[in-house]
Formats: C-alpha cells, sequence, structure tokens
C-alpha cells in the first residue's frame, strides 16, 4: 500500500509546482521589501488612527489621578510602537522608491539621451519634502498666533503641502527628461514621489514634534521629571492631527501609483 501511494507523488509535486511559484532573487528581495512596508505602516497608521479617534476623547474624561496611574505605561508602550513603526516604514519605503520605481524610470530617461542621476534625483526630493517639513515646525513650535485656532493651521499646511506637490512634479519631469523634451516620469514615480514626501513629513512630524513633547509629558505626569509645559501637549496634538489628515492623501497618492487611476505621468 505504501508503494502505491507513493507513485502518485511525482504527480502531485508537478501540480503543486503550476500552483506555487517561488520567487527568485530580486523577486523575493521586492516581495520582502513591500511586505516590510505594509506591516510597518499598518502598525504606525493605526496608531495615528488610535491616538486621535480614540486615545484624545477618552483622555478628556479622565481625571489627573488615573492619567498618572494609565499614561505612563500606556503612552510609553504605544509610542515606542509609534515611532519606530514610522522609522521603519518610511526608510523601508525609501529603499523601494529608489531601488525598484525612480531607478527604472532613470534608466528610461537615459536610454533616450538624458542624463540623470538616481541619487541626485532622490536627493533634492527628499530637500523638498524636509524643508516642506520645516517651515511647518517653525509654525507650530515658534508662531503660537497661527496654532490657536486649529482650522487656521489646517489651511496654512493645506497651501505647504499643495505647493511640495506641485514643486516635486516639477522637479521629477524636469529631471527625467530628455534632450527631446519629452519626460520619463512615471505615474508611480509621481504618486509615490508626493505620497512619500508626505510620508516623509509625518515621519518628521512623529520624531520632531510629538515624540520630543510627549516624553517630557510622560516624565512630568510620571514624576520622573519635572512638569511639561502646556504649551507641548498642544504641539503634540496638532502635529498628531496634522498626520493624521496628512495621511489620507499619502495613503491616496500610493494606491494610485498601480495603474487603476493615472494622475501623472504615464
Amino acid at each position: 500500500m505504501l508503494i502505491e501511494s507513493s507513485v502518485h507523488l511525482p504527480f502531485g509535486f508537478a501540480m503543486l509546482q503550476e500552483i506555487f511559484h517561488a520567487p527568485g532573487g530580486e523577486s523575493l528581495v521586492r516581495v520582502l521589501l513591500r511586505w516590510s512596508h505594509f506591516v510597518a505602516g499598518i502598525t504606525w497608521i493605526g496608531l495615528l488612527y488610535f491616538f486621535n479617534l480614540v486615545n484624545v476623547p477618552f483622555q478628556k474624561g479622565l481625571d489627573a489621578d488615573t492619567k498618572k496611574k494609565v499614561n505612563p505605561d500606556l503612552l510609553t508602550r504605544a509610542l515606542w510602537y509609534f515611532r519606530w513603526g514610522a522609522l521603519a516604514t518610511v526608510l523601508v519605503g525609501l529603499m523601494y522608491y529608489a531601488m525598484y520605481i525612480l531607478k527604472g524610470d532613470v534608466v528610461n530617461a537615459n536610454a533616450n539621451g538624458a542624463n540623470a542621476n538616481t541619487w541626485l534625483i532622490l536627493i533634492v526630493w527628499m530637500i523638498i519634502a524636509i524643508a516642506t517639513f520645516a517651515i511647518e515646525f517653525f509654525i507650530i513650535t515658534r508662531v503660537p498666533a497661527l496654532t490657536k485656532d486649529g482650522k487656521v493651521l489646517a489651511a496654512i499646511i493645506a497651501v505647504l503641502v499643495i505647493v511640495m506637490g506641485i514643486v516635486i512634479v516639477y522637479w521629477l519631469n524636469s529631471a527625467l527628461s530628455a534632450p527631446g523634451g519629452d519626460s520619463y516620469a512615471s505615474n508611480k514615480t509621481h504618486s509615490i514621489g508626493i505620497g512619500g514626501a508626505l510620508g516623509l513629513i509625518m515621519l518628521l512630524n512623529v520624531w520632531g514634534i510629538i515624540w520630543p513633547s510627549q516624553k517630557r509629558i510622560i516624565a512630568g505626569t510620571a514624576g520622573t521629571g519635572p512638569a511639561a509645559p502646556p504649551e507641548l501637549a498642544r504641539r503634540a496634538f496638532l502635529a498628531s492631527r496634522a498626520n493624521a489628515w496628512l495621511s489620507l492623501p499619502m495613503l491616496f497618492f500610493m494606491a494610485t501609483s498601480h495603474g487603476d487611476y493615472i494622475i501623472f505621468g504615464k
């Protein structure tokens, strides 16, 4: 009986090979990068929505003694996954964007007479995003007159990111243009270029505003440090709320990079 049943094994393996295809070297790297990006992104954005949709209204109903008991442990753990999830999401996304999206457009442009450089394009793209964050950071931390009303700050940030998007599209088109004037910047390069820039700003909000402020607030609540100035809570709230709103266009542009809806380029 054992011999008879083993006769069917080669046929079974052949059927399995038709169904399951093991990835090759480069394919495996691409899949692992995308998978890591998704897992880290779900962790980061999931906690972002938890903070804004659940924790903020929940905290309003807690008295001071309850906050001292609950918040140091709860927020320390949540913010650990929050900030490192943000960092992992952006770093892996940058690797994938440079290696497998932007580089492909550079190769196409150079094959048609352009003189594009992947690293130069990527560095200038990052500078555009960082400069946008620097303006936002200055407003949130140094211009209280513009942060008293959240709607005013929201309008300012909206204008900032729209201008940033326009500059990014112009830069990618010009950097990936052949001598004849044709741009080889694909829709994927444009869409992820804008979505990724929004993600980079969100990361800088986490590490530049939210975490430094929350760290001091938690220390003051737990009694392990001096009481935090009240404006720190406002800064952390505004940066977190800005990230929540920025995540919507960020995810939209990531979704439109796959060809269902071509916004930019080809």
